[in-house]
């Protein structure tokens, strides 16, 4: 479902494609050369014209080097942003111990207006949230409580913020509701819209926000009639990134690899948020265990190595984490300036690792540096 595996390591490379790798076929031919199984195409952004040229270029790739890499493409999901901004009576910057508002798309006008205030484009996050409920706010740069909840939406105060400056509201912010329970439906009417171009041309589709094997059979229904003959020919990865899907995770990998390929993807981006950054290292553990027990792959994602594909230079604690991703099958690297520099590092330092442990197991090799 990966990809074939490399020789020099037992993990496998997933690399994000950037925009302007659609009109840089090299960029694919060097992938490959490298070692990488597979790419990711995020729907998010660019369009089906950019798509086209980027899995041609994969095609191209494998003509010039033998080694076809599996193209996932990433659904956007029901992705939870802010939208409009309004000032306060002191402008829209937060510090902590402020009050703000987040108010339902077109209520604006309805929040008290000493608040600064900013629009939730999902409005049923706030209809589920209730007071003493976490909301952060741009990847946990802001934390704040739900003080009150209101027809027009929720009134806020700041609990975290950067320090010095504090924080400026901002659109197109992630928000997160960790206490709460969102019923919004994962498959979004944008997602069904491309269905068609994904079905024909993924290896695997991911599966953002997804949160109930509901879910999963909804998305499995919307295949078949795009494929009906094939359909299960196609990967499906879940994306790990709410409480929700972590609580119900069990149950989508039976809806999921009971009729599919199937993989699951460790979002630890948004589940840090969700699950709060000190348990986000034993939750990636048991993700990891449950995954093994299931006989299903696991990706490691997220911020892997991200300094040192932005600036050359790596940190302790990302090698060192770098390193861990040889328990799960295949690990993620995001786009940046310096990423075949990663790629190689990255290469070396998993076929090392390799030697040293097989996912959970200690392989208890001779050591070698004496």
């Amino acid at each position: 479902m990966l990809g074939a595996l490399s020789r020099h390591r037992p993990t496998r490379l997933l690399v994000t494609l950037p925009s302007e790798s659609a009109d840089d076929p090299l960029f694919f031919k060097h992938l490959a050369e490298r070692g990488v199984e597979a790419v990711r195409i995020n729907c998010a952004h660019d369009d089906a014209v950019a798509w086209a040229k980027m899995i041609s270029h994969v095609e191209a790739a494998a003509d010039s080097t033998g080694r076809r890499m599996k193209v996932m493409m990433d659904l956007p999901g029901p992705k939870i942003r802010t939208g409009a901004v309004r000032k306060g009576a002191k402008g829209s910057r937060l510090l902590p111990g402020d009050e703000f508002a987040v108010v339902c798309p077109g209520q604006m006008d309805r929040a008290p207006k000493k608040l600064p205030a900013v629009e939730c484009e999902v409005g049923a996050a706030l209809l589920a949230a209730e007071p003493g409920h976490l909301v952060y706010l741009d990847d946990g740069k802001v934390a704040a409580t739900v003080l009150a909840t209101n027809d027009w939406g929720l009134r806020l105060g700041v609990d975290v913020c950067p320090e010095g400056k504090g924080y400026k509201l901002k659109p197109e912010k992630g928000l997160n509701f960790p206490d709460a329970d969102i019923d919004v439906p994962a498959l979004t009417d944008d997602d069904r819209s491309l269905l068609p171009f994904l079905a024909r041309h993924a290896d695997a589709i991911e599966f953002s926000f997804v949160q109930t094997a509901a879910d999963v059979a909804d998305l499995q229904a919307a295949l078949a009639q795009e494929r009906p003959d094939d359909w299960r020919e196609l990967g499906l990865v879940l994306k790990v990134e709410t409480k929700r899907a972590v609580r119900n995770l069990p149950e989508m990998l039976v809806a999921s690899a009971g009729q599919q390929p199937t993989a699951v993807m460790i979002a630890r981006g948004d589940l840090a948020v969700e699950i709060g950054f000190a348990r986000l290292a034993e939750m990636q553990e048991e993700i990891l265990w449950l995954c093994e027990a299931a006989h299903v792959p696991a990706i490691w994602a997220t911020q892997v190595m991200e300094s040192f594909l932005k600036t050359g230079i790596a940190s302790r604690g990302e090698m060192t984490d770098a390193a861990m991703a040889t328990r799960a099958e295949c690990v993620m690297l995001n786009k940046g300036p310096h990423l075949f520099a990663g790629i190689a590092t990255l290469d070396r330092l998993l076929g090392r690792m390799g030697d040293h442990m097989y996912k959970k197991s200690y392989l208890l090799r001779s050591l070698k540096s004496w």
